[in-house]
């Protein structure tokens, strides 16, 4: 933790050199004024925890000083240092805003335990800010807008692992917003002051991702005319995103299985491994389960970057965050552009909803975008966006047939994430576990459907679950 910075002014300097030498004991940094002008100047150049004054100073007033200072820094707690006499002049001090007051002479304990009580109310207040900041960035528009079920469930999900080292899986299509959760994640852990440093492994030729990862020293290879880092050095005290991690060629998956497993790496040319500090979050548009079988990604590996797998949504399973997302694109497009358009059409608008959006957020940005370049109006109108695969006049489903699609395509998305494990599935989905059987019973779906379980055993696996469930859970 860095030191908390502490204002002191008195025009007595052998007073003020003991509080110096006191405060410092204590473990804060101090910076010494003998004249209010001289705080009040230093007030203005950087920012300060607490301040300390002596009520009298040689040709100044202590209470004009307070309040020069807490001009410059509103909530800045000032201490007031008083004789016994001017205990009435110290109240009017704390009536104009300062603090509270100490009367001459005051001990350590005294001094700390008033220090204490007016930092706590400051230590109190950076917290707060802190986590309004947590909460702004998990759901603020800077970085992830959404308000829909699905991503909301997804939210719950990224607030309860985020501080934890557990290695995290992204499933989702492209465009989906995969780095940006990756990066979510990073800022709402207790790594988010270390570096997030980031690689698509499909845009690595196999020949340079050792290095790339691992580093290497000089004269490793022809071309390595000097030592380099690698990305888990780059990493650590942090987290690295590994996107599009099916990708990675068979020959670097048993390397990086190592480096996750020991967290130490060797780099290329080197002869003693490194330990490392990292986090790894992975990410796919592949269903690695399926490569595992086909035998393009090593089982293990799956299993040891997958200890938390979280889903994320197509648009088009979110449809309730296209208008936000389509009028935070607008802003950021204007602004781009210098174009004064005041939002899209109830026509435009109804494209939006109803287009399927293949390639997502990302494309669903760029539209909104192409559609502010090339608009010779004040409002976006369907003839400025994609129609894609859909008639612009076409009826938005009802409620329930979406809901329905919406939760047969989330069931199937949870089996296969948690390889038809019930348990992890329901605690997954926030269900107990009968009431998810009845889910998969509900569409036709079973635990296992990559193996062909009949559906008539999930009657008898609800069965079988529900006696083993208690009364609550049923």
């Amino acid at each position: 933790m860095d030191q908390e910075q502490i204002l002191v002014v008195d025009d007595d300097e052998g007073l003020l050199h003991l509080l110096k030498m006191r405060l410092s004991a204590m473990g804060f940094s101090v910076t010494p004024c003998t004249t209010g002008k001289d705080a009040v100047a230093e007030s203005k150049k950087r920012m300060f925890d607490l301040a300390i004054t002596d009520l009298r100073l040689r040709g100044e007033d202590g209470l004009d000083v307070t309040e020069e200072l807490l001009r410059n820094h509103p909530g800045l707690p000032v201490i007031i240092l008083t004789a016994h006499g001017s205990i009435p002049n110290a109240v009017e001090a704390m009536q104009r805003g300062a603090f509270g007051y100490l009367t001459k002479p005051f001990d350590d304990k005294e001094l700390k335990a008033t220090i204490e009580k007016a930092l706590a109310q400051q230590r109190m207040s950076r917290e707060i800010q802190r986590l309004k900041s947590l909460v702004k960035e998990l759901y603020g528009l800077e970085n992830v807008v959404a308000r829909s079920p699905a991503m909301q469930r997804l939210f719950q999900q990224i607030a309860q692992v985020a501080d934890s080292d557990a290695t995290i899986l992204l499933f989702g299509e492209t465009g989906t917003g995969k780095e940006v959760m990756a990066r979510v994640i990073h800022t709402n852990s207790r790594r988010s002051k270390g570096p997030f440093v980031a690689l698509n492994c499909a845009a690595i030729p196999e020949t340079l991702f050792e290095s790339e990862l691992f580093g290497h020293v000089k004269g490793a290879f022809t071309s390595a005319h000097g030592p380099k880092r690698g990305l888990f050095q780059m990493a650590n005290g942090g987290t690295l995103f590994l996107d599009e991690i099916g990708e990675m060629p068979l020959s670097m998956q048993v390397k990086l299985l190592r480096a996750v497993q020991e967290r130490e790496v060797r780099e290329v040319g080197g002869e003693t491994p490194t330990k490392v500090d990292v986090r790894i979050i992975a990410a796919t548009n592949k269903d690695l389960g399926e490569a595992v079988k086909n035998g393009t990604f090593r089982n293990d590996l799956y299993y040891r970057i997958s200890v938390v797998p979280l889903f994320i949504p197509p648009l088009r399973d979110r449809r309730d965050d296209i208008p936000l997302l389509a009028q935070h694109f607008l802003k950021l497009s204007i602004k781009r552009a210098n174009k004064e358009v005041k939002g899209f059409t109830p026509a435009a608008l109804h494209r939006l909803m109803v287009n399927p959006w293949p390639g997502n957020v990302r494309e669903l940005e760029n539209a909104v975008e192409k559609a502010v370049v090339m608009s010779r109006q004040d409002m976006i109108t369907p003839d400025l966006l994609p129609s894609v695969g859909v008639s612009p006049d076409a009826p938005l489903k009802p409620l329930t047939e979406a809901k329905e699609e919406f939760e047969r395509t989330y069931l199937k998305n949870v089996l296969q994430l948690t390889g038809g494990n019930i348990s992890r599935a329901a605690q997954f989905a926030g269900r107990y576990r009968a009431d998810f059987y009845k889910m998969l019973k509900k569409y036709g779906l079973h635990p296992s459907m990559t193996k062909g379980k009949p559906e008539a055993e999930i009657g008898e696996m609800e069965e079988e679950e529900t006696a083993h469930l208690t009364e609550a859970e049923r």
